[in-house]
């Protein structure tokens, strides 16, 4: 085999990955947002059929051979091109190890999973959806034994998404920052309270939607490469490559603010997603690198932005604006007191509602039924339960039921175990990278007056533009040039909320 034909070749193949993607992506997305509800099958049936093509494609004796001749040229090829060799035959060795048959019908089960949890969860009814979740999970345990038949199941997922965690360091990550927010969380609630009123209301949706255009704008997305659709459960994907990222969002007629932040996050996935450099598109480096890093970017425009003073100062008179109609004391508030409600410490239910300082609560919940479900100590028949008690346990409150209980998140219906930990890591990387960036760029007055222009460069230059080429923990390494320190994240937390709540630390 020539070489110069053969990095042909590994482009076409990498294309034709992409395009099967594309297609698989664009089903789901139609799948969670505007399909109707009883076309779930159909799906399935063309899902199915597109991951056995797609199987046999990566798979394939022609791609394999073509691989593993340009990685026993390691010498002769760029950073870029060993990059997508190693990611390639990463992914490709452990799909061989799962057999054909048991890989389409998973994806199959996936396909049709969404629509079954989204009933689920509108009916309260957990029992309708536990069989599939039971199969979601022993499923996950045999393929992660196929893959790596000498490590611990939950290991193998953890590490799917953020290469090399482990539950070692998961239990050490969180450890650290339980001894920290909790008794945080403590003086909190002695303090005196913060009136959140301002956001409740009667707020329609399409002034909300108004409101999400406008902020879209002020990040800097290109509306002309993204969209924003309702779902049930926000989320953001990249569909074929970054010339295409959809994001969504819930809107919640009685408060805007959560649907507000459900944008300005998905936003943050897709301005990492959609700043790949443009020779990466169709190829195995396009988009963020992991779950953890992508969290962070995420996290960081949510929170170490989003609900800054400065940023929260420069959005009040177009939030007023727009829906001022639908509280009149929205229409009275202080910048000041406004910065106050929008960060707001209250245990709550709901994860992706939750402030700052409960945040990583939430997580480590769901963590934990993840870890006892992946070793056999936890059946899935007994989630509710479990859930219910850590809720009481880390948070304080009940779960009046699994609707906004085990039920809210749409991730295990994907066959995301392993991604609840990406959320946590993803805020205490925001930390680190929220102080390098204030080294050279003057933050406050940036969003003071609403101009993303400098901050998104940075974060370009240091982050986006990379997409795969990078392990997380050389963009880690490359962008703080120190080690990861979740102590920084927990800083963070005392330092702000000790001044909104004037406590001592």
């Amino acid at each position: 085999m020539e070489l110069n034909e053969a990095k042909k070749t590994l482009m076409e193949v990498q294309s034709k990955i992409s395009a099967y993607r594309h297609a698989s992506e664009l089903i789901y997305f139609d799948g969670a947002t505007i399909a109707p509800k009883k076309t779930a099958e159909n799906r399935a049936h063309t899902a199915s059929i597109l991951s056995a093509e797609l199987y046999k494609l990566a798979t394939g004796k022609e791609t394999v051979d073509l691989l593993e001749f340009l990685d026993g040229k390691k010498e002769e090829l760029s950073e870029e091109e060993n990059r997508m060799v190693f990611l390639l035959l990463k992914d490709i060795r452990q799909m061989q190890k799962i057999p054909l048959d048991e890989y389409t019908a998973y994806r199959k089960l996936l396909a049709g999973a969404y629509d079954l949890w989204r009933t689920a969860k509108e009916n309260n009814d957990f029992e309708a959806f536990r069989p599939l979740l039971e199969e979601i999970f022993e499923t996950n345990i045999r393929f992660a034994g196929y893959c790596a038949p000498d490590k611990d199941p939950y290991d193998y997922w953890l590490d799917q998404y953020e290469d090399g965690l482990d539950k070692k360091t998961c239990d050490a990550f969180f450890d650290t920052l339980r001894k920290r927010i909790v008794p945080l969380l403590e003086k909190i609630k002695t303090a005196k309270q913060v009136d959140d009123s301002c956001l409740y209301g009667d707020f329609p949706e399409e002034k909300q939607a108004l409101l999400s255009s406008y902020v879209m704008d002020v990040m800097g997305i290109d509306k002309g490469h993204c969209m924003l659709e309702t779902t049930e459960h926000p989320f953001t994907i990249s569909i074929g490559s970054h010339h295409d990222v959809r994001i969504t969002t819930r809107y919640v007629r009685e408060n805007f603010s959560a649907s507000l932040f459900s944008v300005i996050h998905e936003s943050g996935h897709a301005l990492y997603d959609m700043a790949s450099e443009d020779r990466y598109a169709y190829t195995a480096l396009d988009g963020g690198v992991s779950m953890g890093i992508h969290e962070s970017q995420s996290r960081f425009y949510e929170n170490l932005l989003g609900r800054s003073r400065a940023y929260t100062g420069f959005l009040l008179p177009k939030i007023k604006e727009i829906l001022a109609e639908g509280n009149p004391k929205l229409a009275e508030v202080s910048a000041e007191d406004f910065y106050k409600a929008i960060n707001k410490v209250e245990p709550s239910l709901i994860r992706t509602e939750a402030d700052e300082v409960t945040y990583c609560l939430h997580v480590m919940v769901r963590y934990e039924l993840e870890k006892k479900a992946m070793a056999g100590e936890l059946a899935v028949k007994d989630f509710p339960e479990e859930w219910n008690r850590l809720y009481k346990e880390y948070l304080g409150i009940d779960v009046p039921d699994d609707k906004r209980g085990v039920l809210q998140d749409s991730h295990w219906s994907g066959g995301s175990i392993g991604y609840f930990p990406s959320y946590a890591l993803g805020s205490a990387y925001g930390a680190q990278f929220l102080a390098k960036m204030k080294e050279s760029i003057d933050i406050e007055a940036a969003l003071s007056a609403g101009d993303y222009s400098g901050i998104n460069e940075w974060n370009k230059e240091q982050i986006w533009r990379y997409g795969q080429l990078y392990q997380p923990d050389e963009v880690l390494k490359r962008v703080l040039q120190a080690p990861f320190d979740a102590g920084v994240f927990a800083d963070y937390l005392e330092q702000k909320y000790s001044d909104i709540y004037g406590i001592n630390i």
